[in-house]
């Protein structure tokens, strides 16, 4: 069998600074005209010099611990030189380990399910310009994004299935979020491009993928055409590929640039960062609990399973909804779990789930499911009402009581009323009852005509002890 080599470069902005990297136009470019959100600096006029945002350091060493990679004492920004429409300076500074280790980290390890996968380096740089394919006959550029602060995290080419790269890119953005360094739900926040090659054979880069999900199909379909190629003795180039989502095809871009087409060199306007132990030691003091933490404390604080820690923690958006429920309603955090991760998933959308914004154009709060929760514990409504409910607070934010009183919809409790339902059904489904007084378990079934008859109000275990009460004493 083939062996399959994947490896990833992700790119994630810090969305959580004020600034660009190098000047103090706004890192916030969304939503502005085009290129008004540009300086002299990040324009590349002659004569500027760049200045380096502190905080972006801060951010960039935060996540190079988060991901377990060695932080040097001493770090250096280079010159990536290239000619690009989206590049204005025609150099990206970057940061690049030619004479000993100059990134922000080197050498790190992220487990995700029971795997794991090596990080190679994080570099801190500049993100370039934006192109819009306006038509097939001219290109638009917008500068506002030029210079915001990135971070690039290139991992070992450990993956081997496409699954295995999502799953990954999953728990990537589950600690971006839970650093709090950058908003993985703005449109284009987090990228990848993706390295794939053969066992022996040359790596092909894919990029301008838009997604996660897409990023599986276009590894999908590069590993079939590289191993149909490999098959009839095509060669297969060396060469960057671009992800066409319309057809679902990876189709060539460009040949690939080798690093010495680059020609870096040290960035000359910035010094050596000295970062030091002292530096590093107030950062991990100040640095939020990570997601595996986050999952520990879950197990233990909480007692939920193992699966249900899992799916919470993922999307930062999910674990936080849970607790803030669990603050207002601390009695049964097992079954806020539960309800969050089995029946409010339902109403997402899986797009949302990848972008990260669980509950854009759901109403629901944390005071609605604590008080949803609580309504059931209490047996004031069975689990079928409050699913009822709970599909009608996502579309409109009304308190669960208050819709349970528009509804008439409370358990009923009362003896008499659930025993005139059973009498019904007992004289409808006579031979269903002669089938429960031979076999008990049948009675299960005039359970649930019952529940039917009622609407589902019926308390259960009365309704259930009932039927068989009343199938023991008939002749």
């Amino acid at each position: 069998m083939v062996e399959v080599k994947i490896g990833l470069e992700i790119h994630c902005q810090l969305t959580g600074l004020q600034s660009k990297l190098f000047c103090a136009c706004q890192c916030d470019y969304r939503g502005r005209a085009p290129n008004t959100n540009i300086c002299p600096i990040c324009s590349g006029l002659p004569g500027t010099l760049p200045l380096l945002n502190q905080r972006a350091v801060d951010f960039a060493s935060m996540i190079s611990l988060a991901l377990r990679c060695k932080v040097p004492d001493k770090v250096m920004f280079y010159r990536k030189n290239y000619f690009y429409l989206d590049l204005p300076k025609n150099f990206q500074i970057t940061q690049y380990n030619a004479y000993g280790i100059t990134s922000i980290g080197v050498e790190g390890r992220v487990d995700y399910g029971i795997k794991s996968t090596k990080i190679r380096r994080v570099q801190l740089e500049e993100d370039p310009g934006r192109l819009i394919y306006d038509t097939s006959f001219y290109t638009l550029i917008d500068y506002n994004r030029a210079g915001v602060s990135l971070v690039e995290i290139v991992t070992e080419p450990d993956f081997a299935e496409p699954k295995d790269v999502r799953m990954f890119l999953n728990k990537i953005t589950s600690i971006i979020e839970h650093l709090g360094v950058g908003d993985t739900k703005l449109d284009g926040s987090v990228r990848c491009d993706v390295n794939v090659s053969l066992e022996g054979g040359k790596r092909v880069e894919i990029k301008n993928v838009g997604s996660f999900k897409d990023v599986e199909k276009a590894l999908g379909y590069e590993i079939t055409r590289q191993k149909t190629m490999s098959v009839r003795d095509i060669e297969i180039k060396s060469e960057t590929r671009h992800w066409d989502d319309a057809r679902k095809v990876t189709k060539q871009s460009r040949a690939k640039e080798e690093e010495e087409d680059y020609r870096y060199f040290p960035e000359p306007d910035i010094p050596t960062i000295v970062l030091g132990n002292e530096f590093l030691s107030s950062l991990k003091a100040k640095m939020p609990e990570l997601p595996d933490e986050r999952k520990i404390r879950f197990l233990k604080e909480y007692e939920l399973s193992d699966h249900v820690s899992q799916v919470l923690i993922d999307n930062k958006d999910l674990a936080d909804f849970f607790e803030s429920t669990v603050k207002i309603y601390s009695s049964s955090p097992n079954e806020i779990a539960n309800w969050i991760v089995s029946d409010l998933l339902g109403f997402i959308d899986d797009s949302k789930m990848e972008e990260g914004s669980l509950f854009s154009g759901l109403r629901i709060e944390a005071k609605h499911m604590a008080e949803l929760v609580k309504m059931v514990d209490q047996n004031i409504i069975n689990r079928n009402i409050a699913k009822m409910i709970l599909s009608q607070i996502t579309k409109t934010g009304e308190m669960p009581s208050y819709v349970l009183d528009k509804m008439n919809a409370s358990l009923i409790d009362s003896k008499a009323i659930i025993s005139e339902a059973i009498e019904s059904i007992f004289k409808s489904e006579k031979a269903a009852v002669r089938d429960a007084k031979q076999n008990p378990n049948a009675a299960n079934f005039l359970l649930g005509k019952v529940m039917q008859l009622t609407g589902g109000r019926a308390d259960p275990k009365i309704a259930l002890n009932l039927i068989k009460t009343k199938l023991a004493i008939m002749e």
